[in-house]
């Protein structure tokens, strides 16, 4: 399965420069947020795809204008062809935002799932917005990662944790994949591709 990963920036080459065929070999399209719901819709009506997604904390207008032909998996998991992905969109707060949480309300979110996460036997790869702390995140509050987070990967070992809010443009020489434990961790800012 070859999946599409994409956050915070459209890509170029995937809108402005679409050609037919582009997206051949792709099986499911995964946004960690922050993209305007027009390229989300315009990726899943020229590639006939499945996209699932989380909102990141610049998502408020998909409340009234939603990508279309798109699922949101915000607290939820889902079953694609086998692969058990579960969502959780937003990042830490830091003005109050809508899609903004506190480490305390993440972890509430992440307790409510418990219950499908044991009823599936675990989950193979967790789509978020804001990374795990010390993952990938940054040093202001805005693009810290969760703490949150860790015991989650800790207890139920995905195979993948894929987040985007961190800009690959602001850091460059930052890595896009890391590793914690059996986990991979990817930043899908832009756009990347995972063979799974």
């Amino acid at each position: 399965m070859r999946l599409l990963l994409i956050s915070d920036e459209e890509d170029r080459y995937l809108w402005d420069f679409y050609r037919p065929g582009c997206l051949d070999g792709i099986d499911l399209i995964l946004s960690a947020g922050d993209l305007k719901a027009e390229y989300l819709s315009f990726l899943v009506t020229l590639s006939n795809l499945p996209l699932l997604y989380v909102h990141g904390n610049h998502d408020v207008s998909y409340d009234h204008a939603p990508p279309e032909g798109c699922e949101c998996i915000d607290d939820r998991l889902v079953n694609v062809k086998g692969l058990r992905i579960l969502g959780l969109g937003g990042c830490m707060c830091y003005n109050g935002g809508k899609y903004q949480y506190t480490e305390r309300q993440m972890q509430r979110r992440i307790r409510r799932l418990a219950l499908q996460l044991r009823k599936a036997g675990g989950v193979d790869l967790v789509l978020t917005h804001a990374p795990a702390a010390g993952l990938g995140d940054d040093t202001d509050l805005a693009h810290r990662g969760f703490e949150a987070f860790l015991p989650l990967l800790d207890r139920w070992h995905p195979a993948y944790l894929v987040h985007g809010h961190v800009h690959r443009r602001y850091r460059p020489s930052g890595p896009r994949i890391l590793q914690y434990g059996d986990t991979t961790v990817i930043n899908a800012s832009g756009k990347t591709y995972l063979d799974i």
